[in-house]
């Protein structure tokens, strides 16, 4: 180079070099402080949300994201300490930023509803519950998506997006839950005998919770029945197969007694027969 050939003395050289050597090691310095500062910055802070109960999955994501959003402001300080023009690079990273934001906006939404689902917890895991048209035991809730096990033992994956902006139903976090029952019996029935069997039945059931009390009442005159609400209350883990118990021995019981559960019925009163008049050949 041109500027080596004017160098006619090692001093020359070394005060030529000298503030590109300053350079260099400060942009180093920037770089490698930068890089214990954030990393300290994120190891506070996974920390701090650790002993705030943020779910670990935030925790890593959170932290993880610090980390790479910090790491490039170093990069680009440490650039521009050795003279190098980051504007332009600064507007082509904001530029894909924008494009890769545009091309991401479910996953993006997706990801909002995850932080969103995390940090304030309709569903845990293990809950069962309905979201999304869907119905089954919360397997894991990941940043973008939901897993749900179903009744069949089936794998479903729901967007957080969908979880989040639709209802959700969280059959589990009250502990227990109310099963209604219309039982219906005949018009020519004594009311009061039934109401009477309905009320021991429960009564000597010991998985009915005591409160809130379980009530028999005339709930309405169908067209074919005399129909009476049964409304009891049972633990998640005992309301279905209670459900099911009941409904046998409400079953088993009317019939001993002799009451009848009725179904639809349609009387036809023919008032004229056309009358059919056979040909003879």
């Amino acid at each position: 180079m041109d500027w080596l050939t004017e160098v006619q003395h090692p001093q020359q050289l070394l005060v030529l070099i000298t503030p590109y050597i300053a350079k260099v090691v400060a942009a180093l310095f920037i770089f490698l402080f930068g890089r214990w500062l954030i990393a300290l910055v994120a190891r506070l802070l996974t920390r701090v949300m650790r002993r705030g109960n943020v779910d670990p999955t935030l925790i890593s994501f959170v932290s993880r994201i610090v980390f790479i959003l910090g790491m490039a402001l170093i990069v680009i300080a440490a650039l521009s300490q050795l003279g190098v023009d980051t504007t332009s690079a600064a507007a082509v990273l904001g530029g894909a930023a924008i494009a890769v934001g545009l091309s991401l906006q479910n996953q993006l939404s997706s990801f909002a509803a995850g932080v969103l689902l995390i940090v304030f917890r309709p569903i845990r895991i293990g809950e069962w519950v309905d979201i999304a048209g869907q119905s089954g035991s919360v397997a894991e809730i990941n940043i973008f998506y939901t897993t749900l096990t179903s009744f069949g033992n089936q794998m479903v994956v729901i967007p957080n997006n969908q979880v989040w902006t639709g209802p959700i139903i969280n059959y589990a976090r009250n502990g227990w839950r109310r099963i209604d029952l219309t039982i219906g019996v005949g018009y020519s029935s004594d009311l009061r005998k039934v109401k009477e069997i309905l009320t021991e039945l429960i009564s000597s059931d010991k998985r009915i919770l005591p409160d809130p009390p379980a009530t028999v009442a005339l709930k309405a005159l169908g067209e074919s029945s005399v129909d009476f609400a049964v409304r009891i209350c049972a633990s998640n883990s005992e309301w279905w197969d209670l459900q099911c118990a009941m409904l046998e021995r409400i079953k088993l019981r009317l019939d001993n007694e002799g009451i009848e559960i009725p179904f639809p019925q349609r009387d036809i009163h023919v008032r004229h027969l056309p009358t059919i008049q056979s040909k003879t050949a």
